[in-house]
């Protein structure tokens, strides 16, 4: 009877080891042992190393690329939080109470079903997603105002475990961290390949635990993308092209190295600016554009407007347009995106683009489709 009792009591000692074991590998497991380096495959301006009890999320500085821009920490809500940590924004996952600065945000969580965390958007105006238009009228989703100017009493009340925005001036954060509330800064627009922006996908999935469905939506993405790529791989001519309108005095055309440049390249396209090394955009007189773009083949435009653009709207707009030569042979092909999901899809399904621009340059390639965004104008 001794004996039997001193086995029970060596095999509770022995299960309470084992727990107190695991209870410390739980409360102090940060030692920066990455367990995955995650293979980021196109994009620039993120990496991630998965832990075995928290993700270590890091955003490059688009503005100087030998920098981080922020560092964020993803802790699973379900464990005990890790000990020593390494230095970043904690936040522990699955998000529930979001707020969005940006309709690009917004896409991207619909592709993996995290509208429903939404508490809070910036600028619904913009923003052409019925299920946030209804959310709003049903007091579900909060109107936080401008993105540059959030209505910050709005955000404290609505308590967001984290807002998600595009950092264009530094001001934006400064002012959400007077409320203590996690900024996520997505730089996806600063991409230079329509699949390395695509890829921030994943980015975003991890937030809410959505690794998985991400992974494979990519992968189909990616997948679609290169076979239309492979069409053009061996045309033999590359129509000229070159896009937008003057704004303001100002012609903003894509940089030679963006994500628009590389749209061109790969639906087989001669890009004018291709040999210029902005990855965002350039701002040049009309004189340079004509003088340069005169003779081109195509000429793209995105618009926004209740109504269809003509060529007759262009030339009463600026009469000089007249002058390039894909004004005279009516080779003018627009986005309107009033009546298209044309930005917020972009960032996303950059295969359905490239299709579109691949009936453009290259009829001969798919001659029995219709185009999903563009549209030729007329007189």
């Amino acid at each position: 009877m001794k004996s039997i009792l001193i086995y029970i009591l060596l095999l509770e000692v022995l299960f309470s080891c084992r727990e107190n074991n695991k209870r410390v590998k739980e409360d102090t497991l940060a030692d920066n042992t990455v367990v995955a380096a995650d293979s980021v495959r196109f994009a620039q301006m993120f990496r991630i190393e998965t832990f075995e009890s928290y993700i270590r999320l890091i955003v490059i500085n688009p503005w100087n690329t030998n920098k981080i821009l922020k560092t964020f920490i993803l802790v699973p809500k379900n464990i005990i939080l890790p000990k020593n940590l390494p230095e970043g924004e904690l936040i522990r996952t699955p998000l529930s109470r979001t707020v969005s600065f940006g309709s690009v945000q917004c896409s991207f969580f619909a592709e993996f079903e995290a509208l429903e965390t939404l508490v809070g958007v910036c600028e619904p105006q913009y923003l052409n997603i019925p299920f946030v238009h209804q959310a709003i009228n049903e007091g579900k989703i909060a109107d936080i105002g401008q993105a540059a100017n959030p209505n910050l009493e709005k955000l404290m009340m609505i308590e967001p475990e984290a807002i998600f925005t595009a950092p264009i001036e530094e001001a934006v954060s400064e002012r959400t961290k007077i409320v203590d509330i996690p900024t996520v800064e997505c730089v996806d627009y600063m991409e230079t390949s329509p699949l390395g922006r695509a890829e921030w996908l994943r980015f975003y999935a991890l937030f809410f635990e959505k690794r998985e469905i991400a992974d494979s939506l990519f992968a189909e993405t990616v997948e679609k993308y290169r076979t239309l790529q492979s069409l053009t791989a061996n045309v033999e001519h590359h129509p000229t092209v070159f896009s937008e309108t003057v704004y303001s005095g100002v012609w903003w055309l894509p940089g030679g190295n963006s994500y628009m440049a590389h749209f061109f390249k790969d639906a087989g396209a001669n890009y004018i600016w291709k040999d210029d090394k902005h990855t965002g955009s350039i701002g040049l007189s009309f004189e340079s554009v004509l003088e340069n773009a005169e003779n081109a083949e195509y000429w793209l435009v995105k618009y926004n407007s209740p109504y269809h653009l003509t060529k007759s709207q262009l030339a009463g707009e600026n009469p000089n347009y007249a002058l390039f030569n894909a004004y005279k042979n009516s080779n003018i092909y627009a986005v309107n995106t009033n009546k298209t999901l044309y930005y917020e899809e972009l960032p996303i399904h950059p295969d359905n683009i490239l299709r579109d621009l691949v009936m453009i340059f290259h009829k001969e390639i798919l001659p029995d489709r219709s185009t999903k965004y563009f549209v030729k104008i007329t007189e």
